[in-house]
């Protein structure tokens, strides 16, 4: 089927279902195209649950898929590809990070939305990219683990005086850039601002010259008045950044940023996920209820300016 009666198909199935498209910032080109809405992926989350469609695609991973079932249960949620995971996510389980609060019984945990339903239910509360200082500031407790990710650990510890005990996972993608990147990207564009996401090595935060999460990042290169800027994030951001700023020149920071989880849902995943009302992404009650608590706790913390 070529791309015009795909689409359409997609359209009609989408009417047909109730439905909602909604696609991450990492997605192939094609898919942001016909998505509703486009975002992060805890932002996509929030709007599943504020829209009054009664099936969500979610065009992400598996563990995007289920913060979307958490805070929307009684919505159908479908992830195109079931294949679709998280190296990030998977590096912790509900056992290990059990066996780590044991370690550190007066320590508050922390759990990045890049975790599975299970380890939120065991956290005290969630952070995302951005606001992970602010959420961690909020906290009582002197000691914090935080998980799964080492490298947005690294960043809230040069901003907080709590102390941070990381867990030892990362974002491959984002772990493939280097001072390397960063020294040759000066060289070859000495005026060009460098925008990464915190997941970044912290060898390559200290040298950007903005760190952000994905929607920061867009934000930023749309704010700045240079026309070149050098990102550091996934290269499905580009898509969207091209789209807002079609008089500005976007350059990745390492040709490696290619998420292959992120590429294996395609238009025909999409529609067969709506002919079939699968796969579906459920998570059970009794751990859907703990994780809702961490997520919802999230939403109290102030956010700075």
């Amino acid at each position: 089927m070529d791309l015009l009666h795909l689409t359409e198909e997609i359209n009609r199935l989408k009417a047909e279902r109730k439905a909602v498209i909604l696609a991450h910032n990492y997605q192939r080109d094609e898919v942001q195209e016909i998505a509703d809405h486009t975002g992060d992926s805890f932002a996509l989350s929030k709007l599943a649950a504020s829209t009054e469609a009664e099936v969500i695609v979610f065009c992400g991973v598996h563990f995007m898929a289920e913060s979307a079932c958490i805070l929307s249960p009684e919505k159908i949620i479908l992830l195109p590809d079931l294949d679709a995971g998280c190296p990030l996510a998977d590096s912790i389980t509900a056992e290990t990070l059990n066996r780590k609060k044991e370690e550190y019984p007066n320590a508050a945990v922390v759990s990045y939305v890049n975790s599975s339903a299970e380890v939120k239910a065991l956290s005290d509360i969630c952070c995302t990219s951005s606001n992970a200082v602010q959420t961690v500031n909020s906290l009582e407790e002197d000691e914090v683990i935080f998980v799964p990710d080492r490298n947005l650990a690294a960043f809230v510890s040069r901003n907080t005086d709590k102390v941070i005990i990381p867990w030892d996972g990362c974002c491959v993608t984002h772990y493939h850039m280097t001072r390397e990147d960063i020294f040759r990207q000066r060289e070859l564009h000495p005026n060009a601002p460098i925008s990464v996401h915190p997941e970044c090595r912290p060898e390559v935060v200290a040298l950007a010259d903005h760190v952000g999460s994905t929607s920061a990042i867009i934000d930023y290169a749309a704010s700045v008045p240079e026309d070149k800027i050098i990102i550091g994030t996934e290269a499905g951001t580009l898509y969207r950044l091209k789209k807002a700023n079609p008089g500005k020149e976007f350059i990745l920071l390492s040709p490696d940023l290619v998420c292959p989880n992120m590429k294996l849902v395609t238009l025909e995943s999409i529609k067969a996920a709506l002919e079939t009302l699968e796969p579906q992404v459920t998570v059970p009650d009794e751990v859907r209820e703990k994780a809702y608590r961490a997520l919802d706790r999230m939403l109290t913390v102030k956010q700075g300016p």
